[in-house]
């Protein structure tokens, strides 16, 4: 008797694999408000405030409390309706580093608070959170698994039954649309998106139309992955392997400068 395969099922696999490349798997309704060890104050809250202050102060040893404040004010500042531009904005203090002032021997001074050390990828938190509901105007939704670094909510990886012919990778890719007009909040910070099935499986962003979501090849960077190797495994193990998710970001996310608000 054939077995059939469930959404459930292609969420843990996928959660395992993250879990093997060293993510912690955290299940989303027990960090919510109301959860058994609550790391959001609402629904409405996308970014893991605990998780980004312990990052910013073991990353930014030497910079006063006040300016660490300062720079999680402007992290949190919303400065368009448009998800867009807030991402743009976002990325650059992502990639440059927040800039603040403080007070030093009596002067001011210019300095930067990093949110991600890029150059050694242990020193980050990684954690895959699934079933992470979030709430907007009204709007309730809850995306499959979203990939938190220190604390900030930089994948979100949506996924469909590859038993049943009415929920495809199309249909996965349709459901972000849905996300983004609805619970805009979540995609001020992100980075890529994943669509998959169990069997396809491509990334994209959260600009990127139809056609330019893509399937990942390769595993190691180098060699093309068997044909035998789910496309989600290769696509996960290859993009999200710490170092490389890190270098993606660092390297690989631009923006059209018709688009930029700088």
């Amino acid at each position: 008797m054939q077995k059939i395969i469930t959404e459930s099922e292609v969420e843990q696999v996928a959660l395992d694999i993250l879990s093997e490349i060293g993510y912690e798997a955290v299940f989303g309704p027990d960090i919510a408000p109301d959860g058994d060890f609550p790391e959001r104050s609402s629904h409405s809250e996308v970014i893991l405030m605990q998780r980004v202050r312990r990052a910013i102060n073991m990353l930014n040893p030497d910079i006063p409390d006040e300016a660490k404040e300062q720079a999680i004010k402007l992290l949190l500042r919303s400065e368009s309706p448009d998800p867009v531009v807030n991402n743009q904005r976002f990325h650059k203090l992502l990639i440059d580093g927040i800039d603040i002032e403080y007070r030093k021997h009596g002067r001011i001074v210019g300095d930067k608070i990093w949110l991600l050390d890029f150059d050694n990828p242990e020193n980050n938190e990684f954690a895959a959170v699934n079933q992470f509901t979030v709430i907007e105007d009204n709007h309730n939704r809850r995306p499959d698994i979203v990939l938190f670094v220190n604390g900030l909510p930089l994948a979100v990886i949506e996924l469909k039954n590859p038993a049943d012919e009415n929920a495809t990778i199309r249909t996965a890719f349709n459901q972000f649309q849905t996300y983004r007009a609805e619970i805009p909040v979540l995609f001020s910070y992100n980075e890529i998106l994943v669509i998959s099935d169990g069997l396809e499986a491509k990334a994209g962003t959260i600009t990127s139309n139809w056609e330019r979501f893509l399937p990942w090849k390769t595993i190691d960077g180098i060699e093309k992955a068997p044909a035998a190797v789910p496309q989600i495994e290769v696509l996960l193990k290859g993009s999200f392997d710490k170092k490389i998710f890190l270098d993606l970001i660092r390297q690989f996310i631009v923006f059209e400068q018709e688009h930029m608000p700088y």
